[in-house]
């Protein structure tokens, strides 16, 4: 089987505005938390998210073009563009049909949706934007992200909920081991901070509600009550081993495991007993022809929910045994909040840095350990150890489970 590597990435999350900004903040344990700006919060339920900020879209785009997209489009043509620059990329020299994109979205366009309804009941519904279906439609993002690259392959959006990021990059890493492309920008977006985006979670008691910035997602802690919504995009360019060789570009590391599966019990809430998630991080293993004591580090989905944090540790334990004890297990939306499709990828990048570093993040502002979450979860600080293979996982509403396995780049 061909081996696939990452040649380029991209990021806008609430903590960086580019992947080296966002690496940066990550090392140095910073919370991209703070109360709601998009919108007035003013004696609300929930008053804080996880923002990108200082976006601004012009910056990629004409002003023109970015009014014709939803600002999840906005944020994915902005990684997308640094992933893009970042790869080296010809595109006068690629075969462009081997060349395609698969960006998640787990909602779409959001805010399109609340203003152009907004408008429809003002002003009639005859009066909407004739640009509302093409903004808020969640294939979009992968859409403009072909157009703006000239990538003829496939196009394609994963709409598996939270676990739509992890599940694009595992998509195109086996569809380029599998020869049916060379290159693939893989990725997610997402942009819900929005009256109804935070109502409709709101609703179902799946968000934190405290003013504390450092108090609110905070994954595996005893305390943890919710989680808190958050917004950007991440991009990963996968490549073909050779091809990436041969025209020279620098790796930053190798995809080699992946796998997925539906909990079939749901549709908010996990299987409890964490055994159909094991499955998928043991698939993912065996995919990865690895053993379970190969893996050092996990970047657990760990959304700050009590029942999320419970089951996926026991996943864990029961997918990887007595190892358990001795994996790293943090969850970095301590620090960016739960970008929902857009999560797995910027967590993707978060592993291939980790490896390609030699440092571990930390799940931040932990305070009050939980017994039924007892692994090692590197509380606070994040440390500086040689790492080989990393997995990350994800887990979404309607039980949809992804694993990726990232090795560190040899040669």
């Amino acid at each position: 089987m061909r081996r696939v590597v990452v040649t380029g990435m991209g990021a806008v999350t609430p903590i960086g505005n580019t992947v080296a900004d966002t690496w940066e903040a990550v090392k140095a344990g910073k919370c991209g938390i703070a109360p709601i700006t998009q919108y007035d919060a003013t004696g609300r339920k929930v008053t804080l998210a996880a923002e990108v900020k200082g976006f601004k879209p012009e910056d990629y785009m004409d002003r023109k073009e970015a009014r014709r997209c939803d600002r999840f489009t906005q944020l994915a043509l902005a990684a997308a563009d640094e992933a893009m620059k970042d790869s080296g990329i010809d595109v006068s020299k690629e075969d462009t049909d081997r060349c395609g994109v698969i960006v998640s979205s787990g909602i779409g366009g959001l805010s399109t949706i609340c203003s152009e309804t907004e408008k429809g009941l003002n002003k009639g519904y005859e009066r909407i934007s004739p640009f509302f279906i093409p903004m808020s439609i969640s294939n979009m993002a992968a859409a403009k992200v072909a157009i703006q690259n000239g990538f003829h392959g496939i196009c394609t959006c994963v709409t598996t909920a939270c676990a739509g990021g992890t599940n694009a990059i595992g998509e195109a890493f086996h569809n380029i081991r599998d020869g049916y492309h060379d290159v693939i920008m893989a990725g997610g977006a997402e942009a819900c901070v929005t009256n109804m985006g935070v109502g409709g979670f709101t609703v179902m008691q799946a968000l934190n509600s405290t003013d504390d910035p450092n108090r609110a997602s905070i994954p595996f802690d005893k305390e943890r009550s919710g989680f808190v919504i958050g917004e950007g995009s991440g991009m990963l360019m996968l490549e073909e081993l050779e091809h990436a060789k041969a025209r020279g570009a620098k790796i930053y590391g190798e995809v080699v495991g992946y796998a997925t599966n539906c909990d079939a019990y749901h549709m908010t809430a996990p299987l409890e007993d964490g055994s159909i998630a094991s499955k998928c991080m043991a698939a993912a293993v065996k995919d990865a022809s690895l053993n379970p004591e190969d893996i050092d580090y996990i970047n657990a989905h760990g959304t700050s929910t009590p029942l999320n944090d419970k089951c996926e540790t026991r996943a864990i334990k029961i997918a990887f045994g007595d190892h358990a004890k001795k994996l790293m297990v943090s969850s970095t939306k301590s620090m960016v909040g739960h970008l929902l499709g857009a999560s797995g990828a910027i967590e993707g990048i978060v592993c291939v840095l980790a490896l390609k570093n030699g440092f571990v993040p930390a799940t931040i502002n932990y305070k009050v350990p939980d017994e039924n979450c007892d692994l090692d979860i590197v509380p606070n600080e994040g440390r500086n150890v040689d790492i080989k293979y990393a997995m990350s996982n994800s887990l979404g509403f309607g039980g949809h489970n992804a694993s990726i396995i990232c090795k560190k780049y040899e040669d």
